[in-house]
């Protein structure tokens, strides 16, 4: 009797410090409705996005100079049914929206998903729903809608083929062309007449353009090359394109990095001729960008073209004549642009930047803007919050954002489009009264140097209360992507939102916690981005991962023999490395959805010169070739529609393990994908990932 009593009395004093240090629970910490696929009307100062509101996604819509938020649309059962694609009519009567697919995956993102295993698969469909409220009207199957800017047509993705239909659904869609390959990247002209699209032929691809009373296509300056990205003159004669080379030619080698050319053309719409421009140089950093929107090709301003490149090391803007010439830098320093947007007068861009007067700054993202064809870029949000997807209202008078801090979730804002002005969230109210806002800690900054020398950034969340005498355990939390960087506040994209928000609840549980910012990530440069010998070609990155437990190992107030470390997607690849080859360092671990075997991923050419070579380097690069060592206690957890890394790279790692005799633990989804699309599976999941490591490391 005294020993149930003696624990009875400890779990009230356990229940009573918990209660005094804060805690909150995982629901705690997810009940925000998270904010995405902002827009704005051409005209006016309409602006309309989705709310995921605990898996209930839901059309908003506001109107300035008040920006009061109202809801729009009725969807309020937790299927997993994304709402991408959102657009506003040039006359703000119409928002047209996509409901269904998978839309940031890496394949099949138009081909529905079903995780909530209804007995009948959902559609992906077109809708529209009026801008002041009322029936929300189905406009055809179908997927990447483009409005007209006369606001009486939508072009849409069929199939590969290019269908219409009117906003008010008034008459059945109807495909407006057809042709060869598959169509896609619809661009109308200015005065709607004409539609520019991308034609994919496998090797090759076209520009097209289809115009009202036109008989045929008219294509520009078809070639043997890979043609994308067409975007009208304001003056609607021309088309300026991104030319990059067809695949085939000789076999060439794996493992060396390589310059992946591209060129900007301007083609003629009247006789389809095309001149070049502009090639990038031929250097590693003149290659192709791949950061958000590639080349981010525009052509706000008759006699300006805009894009962006990585020549100098950083993604940056650059402004060049549509004649040709040098192009301006507009964006000079050592910081990277994405999300970029133009005013609908065509004189500025807007866009999202990781820098400003404090030097922590390259760990957060401020809204900025540059006039299209001068250097002259000024911060319009500096502080410590998260600013990112800046769009402009039609009027000019404003820019809307997602904005957040460290212990606030990414909300709509929106501020005069002027600097020093201050940005306000719409609606506070919209966050539920049980979020743990008062209970959340603002991430550090730190820095170490890997065992190459390589500077690694990361964010380390405390427990309240800071450091003290006794030692903790410890996480190590690698994000996915790997293109991404984590941030000293709320992410502000959707899967890294979450992650965030796990990260605040295991420091709440008493962890310490390291985000860290791998190589591979953006943000710290070119060669940072792009480094040698990483991912299958040596994985290079993870040594930026052991040097992350390493630091945390020599903190005084860290036990040693209880760090731990998860992540998902790539992040689940580097866990899987981690406890493969340094279980003693990793003393548990939790692979979300990693990549296990790179043979699987990169066939490669086996009749390059270095293939023999490359096998095995591939091989060493993953987690299957150290199941031999792995000795630390892992949970798996996968979805079986997983449309960026297949289920079958869970299904084979634990069967080698299983083999080895090797134990593990498993969470397995039936129907999700990648990025979660239910909430409730999401909360099952977060919770899961936290158990596991509390259980492993803490009791």
């Amino acid at each position: 009797m005294k020993k149930v009593l003696l624990l009875l009395t400890v779990f009230l004093m356990d229940s009573r410090i918990s209660q005094a240090q804060g805690s909150f629970t995982m629901e705690d910490i997810l009940s925000y409705p998270l904010a995405s696929e902002l827009t704005s009307a051409a005209t006016g100062s309409r602006i309309a996005w989705t709310y995921n509101d605990q898996g209930k996604r839901n059309i908003y819509v506001a109107e300035g100079p008040e920006f009061k938020p109202r809801k729009v649309t009725g969807f309020d059962e937790d299927t997993g049914q994304q709402l991408s694609g959102i657009s506003i009519s040039a006359d703000g009567k119409w928002v047209v929206f996509v409901r269904g697919g998978e839309h940031s995956g890496n394949r099949d993102n138009g081909v529905t998903v079903n995780p909530a295993s209804l007995l009948n698969m959902p559609k992906v469909e077109i809708f529209s729903v009026p801008f002041s409220g009322g029936k929300v009207k189905v406009l055809a199957e179908g997927d990447y809608p483009a409005i007209s800017p006369r606001s009486d047509l939508v072009a849409f993705i069929k199939g590969g083929q290019v269908w219409q239909v009117h906003p008010d659904g008034s008459s059945p869609a109807k495909a407006l062309f057809e042709a060869k390959g598959s169509s896609g990247s619809l661009q109308w002209s200015p005065d709607g007449s004409s539609l520019a699209f991308v034609s994919s032929r496998g090797d090759h691809s076209f520009i097209g353009v289809y115009t009202e009373n036109k008989n045929s296509i008219h294509w520009i300056a078809p070639s043997m090359a890979k043609d994308d990205s067409p975007r009208w003159s304001p003056d609607g004669k021309n088309i300026t394109f991104i030319r990059r080379p067809a695949t085939g030619g000789l076999p060439d080698s794996i493992l060396p990095r390589k310059h992946m050319p591209w060129s900007i053309y301007v083609g003629n719409f009247s006789d389809g001729m095309a001149k070049k421009i502009w090639s990038a140089p031929k250097t590693l950093r003149g290659s192709y960008p791949t950061t958000d929107g590639g080349a981010n090709l525009m052509w706000p301003l008759t006699g300006t073209i805009n894009f962006v490149s990585y020549q100098d090391g950083w993604p940056h803007l650059y402004s060049i004549k549509p004649s040709g010439g040098e192009p301006l830098l507009l964006t000079p320093g050592n910081f990277m642009v994405e999300y970029i947007e133009k005013s609908y007068d065509g004189k500025w861009l807007v866009f999202s930047a990781n820098t400003g007067a404090d030097s922590k700054d390259i760990d957060r993202r401020h809204i900025a803007r540059v006039p299209v064809d001068q250097s002259k870029m000024e911060i319009l949000t500096p502080g410590e919050g998260i600013e990112a997807f800046p769009v402009m209202t039609g009027d000019g008078s404003s820019v809307a954002m997602i904005s957040s801090e460290a212990t606030s979730p990414p909300q709509v804002a929106v501020m005069p489009f002027n600097t020093k002005q201050s940005v306000k969230i719409l609606d506070k109210s919209l966050v539920s009264a049980a979020f743990p806002a008062g209970k959340l800690v603002k991430p550090t900054q730190v820095t170490f140097k890997a065992s190459d020398g390589t500077l690694v950034y990361a964010q380390l969340f405390e427990p309240a209360g800071g450091k003290s005498v006794n030692k903790k355990p410890a996480i190590v939390f690698a994000h996915g992507g790997p293109q991404r960087q984590m941030l000293l506040g709320w992410h502000y994209g959707d899967y890294y939102a979450n992650t965030y928000a796990i990260n605040q609840y295991l420091a709440n549980q008493g962890f310490l916690v390291l985000a860290v910012n791998y190589r591979l990530g953006i943000g710290y440069g070119y060669e940072f981005h792009k480094p040698a010998n990483a991912g299958s070609n040596g994985g290079s990155e993870y040594m930026d991962i052991k040097a992350a437990g390493e630091w945390l190992a020599k903190r005084a107030d860290v036990d040693f023999d209880k760090i731990g470390i998860y992540g998902g997607s790539y992040g689940g690849y580097l866990t899987g490395l981690a406890l493969g080859k340094d279980s003693k360092l990793f003393a548990a671990g939790v692979d979300v959805h990693g990549v296990h075997d790179w043979a699987f991923v990169n066939d490669g050419n086996k009749t390059a010169p270095d293939a023999a070579l490359a096998a095995k380097v591939v091989y060493k690069s993953s987690p299957i070739a150290y199941v031999n060592s792995w000795k630390s206690p892992v949970l798996f957890i996968h979805g079986d529609d997983d449309r960026n890394v297949n289920f079958s790279q869970s299904v084979d790692l634990a069967r080698r393990l299983e083999q080895k005799g090797i134990v593990f633990e498993q969470l397995i989804i039936p129907d999700d994908s990648h990025h979660w699309m239910m909430f409730s599976n999401q909360l099952k999941i977060d919770k899961a990932i936290a158990e596991f490591l509390t259980r492993k490391l803490m009791k």
